[in-house]
């Protein structure tokens, strides 16, 4: 019998929890025969009564560990939290809002048994609202040009994951952790399977634009240095356009003397290799910083307290 680690992080989720918790009991008691299970609950936003609802449901199921933070970290901090927690043999991890269906928790762990590292959830039919769905194409499009997902590979924040890729993924202890850079470093074996996607029902997601692409910028300069590539390819780029443009301005001089050397496209020229070099320059700083922060030993996430007695 093999033992399924889920892992949930919770963001002002007081009102979801429960019924996601009941959903996945109900879940596993059908599959008893072949997995036990445990389910544990990081409270990421402890601004709120989430945490006293985890503790209930700890103290009514053995089988559910609350971990608590000290501020806000984010859900992948949230969810390396849980990696370091858990003891199964698969790890699933699902939202806490109910839109990813947790009876449907066995197609996962169907299609991790015909020998994939990793599942994720694929979904027909998102309901998230029109700027989720925006995140997550840009999301996908920055994962497959920056880190090398395939195209036809599916990602999402519902998937199951063998035991050895969850003890790889807990080695990386950087203040920027990236779970889908994480698995996709360690396994090229992954597979998706079809699930369905509900609408929310309560609340609003927790993720706004600022976070979105502080997401993406995390993934990119975390887990890939293409942007620096592409930062000396747009340079040289600039270097022969000017190049060029020099030598076309010489030779319309040469042609016609009395055509006047424009100050406005000068201007132009000046102020497009500038903005190019404080881009750049700012690319390479946030790598630079990000450095210096992970040299400082910045944590990942703060756990204030749990509900299971080490």
């Amino acid at each position: 019998m093999k033992k399924v680690s889920f892992i949930i992080p919770c963001y002002r989720s007081s009102l979801t929890i429960g019924g996601v918790v009941d959903e996945l009991r109900e879940t596993m008691s059908a599959l008893s025969d072949r997995y036990s299970y445990e389910i544990i609950l990081v409270n990421d936003f402890p601004g709120d009564d989430t945490f006293e609802v985890i503790k209930k449901l700890a103290r009514e199921d053995e089988n559910i560990t609350g971990i608590n933070f000290s501020r806000n970290f984010g859900q992948h901090a949230a969810l390396m939290a849980g990696f370091r927690y858990c003891s199964g043999d698969i790890t699933v991890c699902l939202d806490d809002d109910g839109q990813t269906p947790a009876d449907e928790a066995g197609k996962l762990l169907e299609k991790l048994e015909e020998g994939y590292d990793v599942v994720y959830a694929k979904y027909v039919h998102k309901q998230h609202s029109a700027f989720r769905n925006f995140g997550s194409k840009v999301n996908e499009l920055m994962t497959r040009l920056m880190l090398g997902k395939p195209r036809e590979l599916y990602i999402s924040s519902y998937f199951a994951a063998r035991k050895f890729v969850i003890d790889e993924m807990t080695k990386y202890r950087n203040s920027y952790p990236y779970v889908i850079g994480l698995v996709l470093r360690t396994t090229k074996n992954i597979a998706n399977v079809e699930v369905s996607h509900r609408e929310r029902e309560i609340g609003t997601s927790g993720y706004t634009l600022g976070k979105l692409f502080g997401l993406w910028l995390n993934g990119f300069t975390a887990f890939s240095i293409k942007p620096l590539r592409l930062a000396t390819a747009c340079g040289g780029l600039c270097a022969v356009a000017g190049i060029l443009y020099g030598i076309y301005t010489v030779v319309k001089k040469l042609i016609n003397p009395l055509v006047p050397v424009g100050w406005s496209s000068t201007m132009a020229a000046i102020m497009f290799i500038g903005g190019m070099m404080m881009l750049m320059l700012g690319l390479i700083g946030e790598y630079i910083g990000r450095i210096y922060i992970s040299l400082n030993d910045a944590p990942q996430y703060v756990v204030r307290e749990t509900t299971r007695q080490e």
